[in-house]
């Protein structure tokens, strides 16, 4: 049985939306965001910053979300959820798959560590809206990707997962996409498939 280390509104989400996609069944290790044990030495044993995710699946541990939604899918997928390596898909399926990563998620965890992660003395208004403004540029590529396409690789992907999390984590933090309306219509598809749904419910 595979086993989750989880928090609600972190990265973890994405494995829980994989899973789910995939169908396997898994059990979760729950904590809450920030809460001291995830910084105790038994739970840096399993993760040495004290972070989620964390996946284990009978001797293998693993962490990093990219790096486990890659295992998953080499691992459980059955060829699902990702395109071979001869189709012309599989380019911008790796580029959007890392993209997350690189390029939004950075943004979105110095907003939150302004608005939420340091004490209300120490979080600067500019640093946030500075995060918040960077991110909406980061976004805005995929404006021209999804204006006639549905997803970012072909059919939807791991790379969905991964930058549409991302997306989605945007969405949550307020930032305009009124000048974005296939990126608004491409949060709103991910944001309806029952494997999303399911994962952001735990």
């Amino acid at each position: 049985m595979l086993k989750l280390y989880f928090a609600a509104n972190s990265r973890a989400l994405r494995i829980a939306w994989m899973l789910e996609e995939i169908g396997l069944e898994y059990t979760l290790e729950r904590f809450d965001l920030g809460h001291p044990d995830m910084r105790s030495d038994t739970f840096r044993s399993i993760h040495p910053m004290g972070r989620v995710p964390v996946l284990e699946d009978g001797n293998v541990r693993i962490f990093e979300s990219g790096a486990i939604l890659e295992y998953l899918l080499a691992r459980h997928g059955d060829g699902r959820f990702r395109p071979a390596v001869e189709s012309p898909d599989f380019p911008a399926y790796l580029q959007w798959l890392h993209y997350a990563e690189g390029m939004i998620m950075p943004q979105v965890n110095a907003y939150m560590v302004e608005t939420f992660f340091l004490p209300p003395d120490r979080r600067s208004e500019i640093h946030a809206k500075r995060a918040k403004k960077l991110l909406g540029q980061m976004i805005a590529p995929l404006e021209g990707v999804l204006s006639d396409a549905d997803y970012l690789a072909g059919a939807f992907s791991a790379a969905d997962v991964m930058t549409g999390s991302a997306v989605l984590s945007a969405q949550k933090i307020g930032v305009d996409m009124t000048d974005m309306p296939a990126l608004a219509a491409y949060a709103t598809r991910l944001a309806a498939r029952p494997a999303y749904q399911k994962a952001n419910a735990l």
